[in-house]
């Protein structure tokens, strides 16, 4: 008996089509990368499990996807996973190329990371991130052109989205002064889940994780916090007056508020501080972009990390980044209808045939047009032209060059618009000229 073909369950075939519309994602982003000046690297698929862990908070962890034989003596390789994101082995890079690379070292990669995820609506077990970083510099210049990317990445796509923006200085600060100083981790990762689970069960959850009654009563008030951005950072000074980083957090946002206004940034941007974003490795600004449009959570995020190059042995470097989830903006796209419909098909012409001396000539005039950078399909025998001119339409070619006796003797083609229906006879040249 035939075994059924699948594929495991949160992993995706991509047909042409779908191929074509993630190109026009993928292109599109990388050509607001190189506008910024970065450079495109990758790393390999799998890492050394001790590069991975530990990294991503524990249930970060739980998700990692372990390489069980590696086709290496057991005893002699050290343990391998498929890699959860693309910033960790950026840091592992930067520090294992540190001779190679010159700083500020702006760097973007587009790759597939893997998640051992339950897979439902917009979270897949493989899927593709498209990362954007600066390191080796404290400058918020560098979190000014995410946000400016941001902008131009959208405006491009023409999806409207929205920009969450927080602090985790301002989260420790808030961790300190409710008498918490330890448990900054547990109330990120708690307040992280609000717009998901609501304040009553992140409530229950702060108490679960260690929290007393008065500390969680005393988050409330930042929980709940409304107004403009000046107003937000304002309250906030007085409510962090006794926690020094608390306030450098404070100052790092204003400062990124005033470069935003400075150079014009139309994007939208929210000031949310119950943005927490779950990664351990964030210690300043940090991100998150949601589509106004669709109902399918976050769609790019990242953030500011002091010293993830320190674990690998090269310490006190400072980076800023972000990811742009492939996957889910491919997802909205596609909700809102918004691919260009020229990407259903790369082939600009077909020639159609009605025997064997036409298929030659056709392929001769195909060799020509190829030359001159025309992208033309031959039909690869001379068929039922009702059979030929349906393969054009499947493929959503706009036009076909139709080959028979007459054609030949007149060194010409009938050429048919498949959009108008027109049909009339050219030279080469004018089919160059059409084209």
């Amino acid at each position: 008996m035939a075994q059924k073909p699948s594929i495991p369950k949160g992993t995706r075939d991509f047909g042409q089509v779908e191929m074509a519309r993630r190109n026009y994602i993928f292109n599109t982003i990388k050509g607001v990368f190189a506008l910024y000046g970065f450079q495109q690297i990758e790393t390999p698929a799998m890492e050394n499990i001790g590069t991975l862990m530990g990294k991503y908070g524990e249930e970060g962890d739980k998700l990692l996807f372990r390489i069980q034989n590696s086709g290496e003596k057991a005893a002699a390789a050290p343990e391998k996973g498929l890699r959860y994101d693309l910033t960790v082995p950026f840091a592992r890079y930067v520090v294992q190329h540190r001779e190679e690379i010159t700083f500020p070292y702006k760097r973007y990669q587009i790759q597939p990371v893997w998640r051992a995820d339950r897979p439902q609506k917009g979270r897949y077990r493989e899927f593709y991130q498209c990362d954007v970083d600066v390191i080796g510099s404290d400058s918020l210049i560098g979190e000014l052109e995410l946000i400016q990317i941001v902008e131009e990445v959208y405006r491009r796509l023409g999806i409207r989205v929205c920009l969450h923006i927080n602090n985790r200085k301002i989260l420790a600060g808030i961790a300190e002064v409710i008498g918490a100083p330890d448990k900054m981790i547990d109330i990120t990762v708690a307040i992280d889940k609000l717009d998901k689970i609501g304040v009553e069960a992140v409530n229950a959850e702060l108490i679960e994780r260690g929290l007393n009654n008065d500390q969680v009563a005393a988050l409330q008030p930042i929980l709940n916090l409304s107004g403009t951005t000046a107003d937000k950072l304002m309250v906030l000074k007085t409510i962090l007056a006794n926690s020094e980083t608390g306030l450098k957090g404070v100052a790092e946002m204003e400062e990124v508020f005033a470069l935003i206004e400075a150079t014009g940034v139309q994007l939208n941007i929210e000031l949310d501080l119950c943005l927490a974003r779950g990664l351990n490795y964030y210690t300043g600004a940090i991100f998150e972009v949601k589509a106004l449009d669709a109902q399918i959570g976050s769609i790019t995020g990242g953030g500011r990390y002091d010293n993830l190059t320190g674990i690998f042995g090269l310490p006190g470097v400072s980076g800023v980044g972000i990811s742009f989830g492939a996957d889910r903006i491919y997802d909205v796209l596609t909700e809102l209808d918004l691919f260009p419909q020229a990407l259903q098909s790369t082939t600009q012409l077909l020639f159609a045939t009605f025997g064997e001396a036409e298929l030659r000539y056709a392929l001769s005039w195909a060799k020509e047009l190829r030359a001159r950078n025309i992208a033309v399909e031959v039909y690869p025998e001379p068929a039922k032209m009702k059979k030929q001119m349906g393969y054009a339409d499947e493929k959503a070619i706009p036009y076909v060059a139709i080959v028979g006796s007459n054609e030949m003797e007149t060194h010409t083609v009938m050429l048919k618009n498949m959009t108008t229906g027109e049909q009339k006879q050219v030279t080469l040249d004018e089919l160059c000229t059409i084209l």
